[in-house]
């Protein structure tokens, strides 16, 4: 493990030269190539930042509160890396804290942030969201400390702007987590926080702390929608918490159904607590829409007998004896017969068509001469 660890600081420092323009990269930047696509995202390498470490480039002082800072779960000396690298932001156990006491001191943060315009921009814009709204934001945030090395999205504050890296944050981190389970804030240096590239693809720099293992970092997934409340680990005696989101723990409870495992073993596995409707994190993808249960026009409800079919009493509402067979429906791809009393009748008082003595068309008579035929046609 030793021997690992100082191949990544060898190889670290081998790429020093690379870290002030990777922090200079923001994350919103889209590069792109002489066509016009995207480029591929450049190699990223990975700070790490321990838990009293003030960082790069700090946007503010610390606001960490002097609590306990909480432990790793237990794992035993043979267990492999973990099973899960992505966790829910809603599982229990993911965060501590002490009860009744945040772990970051949310209204220092705000009236720092406020002290200085150019700052409050440019964390607003690294945070996402409006310049005006910064302090109700914070106010808003849930002061906890992660229970396992956590892999972020953070920036720094350098020349006026917010310049986005990639870190990994120690155990025991004091940071504030927004509604939907996600760190958004590192106490320590008020950095605003986002979800982390996929992939960076780069070494880790900086110096491992103790217990420091690459195959345990995880990271951390907004839920898809609001939660009310997280269950945390306390710190001092080794219980649960249910922390109020945007509270500062002056609500603290316990929860009215704990988890069924132990705080010290209760291992990150992705479980999440039930989230009720709400809509999704600004870093997660939008849910696809269900689709609509209104039926079909062209597609007849089966449960809706057809206005064709006969009533199923067999009367058809007529009161008819309901054995008698019913007409036969004329055939609607054939041309229906000619009606033979559709042909007009000649008049028999009418005076007949041709001229005087002369007998009328021969279509009024039959052909052939007729006995006892009178000279004109009598009605």
């Amino acid at each position: 493990m030793r021997s690992t660890l100082r191949r990544t600081r060898r190889t670290g420092l081998a790429a020093a030269g690379l870290v002030p323009a990777l922090l200079l990269t923001g994350c919103s930047t889209a590069w792109e190539g002489a066509a016009g696509e995207p480029a591929a995202a450049p190699v990223q390498d990975v700070l790490l930042q321990p838990l009293g470490a003030h960082g790069p480039d700090p946007f503010t002082d610390s606001t960490v509160r002097n609590t306990a800072a909480p432990a790793a779960p237990d794992r035993g000396p043979d267990e492999g890396p973990s099973p899960a690298h992505e966790v829910t932001g809603s599982t229990p156990g993911l965060y501590g804290g002490t009860r009744a006491v945040g772990s970051c001191d949310v209204e220092r943060q705000a009236a720092l942030l406020a002290a200085d315009r150019t700052k409050a921009r440019a964390f607003a814009e690294a945070a996402g969201i409006p310049e005006a709204n910064v302090a109700s934001w914070l106010r808003g945030l849930t002061p906890v400390a992660l229970r396992a090395d956590t892999r972020v999205t953070g920036h720094g504050y350098r020349d006026g702007r917010a310049n986005a890296y990639q870190a990994v944050l120690q155990t025991g981190t004091s940071v504030l987590v927004d509604q939907y389970g996600a760190p958004r804030v590192r106490c320590a240096c008020g950095n605003p926080l986002r979800s982390p590239s996929a992939d960076p693809g780069g070494v880790h720099q900086g110096d491992p702390w103790d217990g420091f293992d690459p195959d345990r970092v995880i990271v951390v997934k907004p839920t898809a929608s609001v939660v009310t409340s997280l269950v945390i680990v306390n710190t001092s005696d080794r219980t649960w918490i249910e922390r109020r989101t945007g509270s500062d723990g002056d609500e603290d409870r316990e929860p009215a159904v704990a988890p069924a495992c132990d705080p010290d073993t209760c291992a990150l596995t992705g479980s999440a607590t039930p989230d009720p409707s709400g809509p999704g994190h600004p870093d997660s993808p939008a849910p696809v829409p269900p689709e609509p249960t209104t039926p079909d026009p062209a597609r007849p409800d089966p449960t809706t007998p057809h206005p064709d079919v006969p009533d199923p009493s067999g009367t058809g509402g007529t009161g008819t004896d309901p054995t008698a067979p019913l007409p036969t429906a004329p055939d609607p791809d054939t041309e229906p017969a000619p009606d033979p009393y559709d042909e007009p009748l000649p008049d028999p008082f009418a005076e007949p068509s041709g001229p005087d003595g002369q007998q009328p068309p021969d279509e009024l008579f039959p052909a052939g001469a007729v006995p006892d035929q009178p000279e004109t046609f009598q009605g």
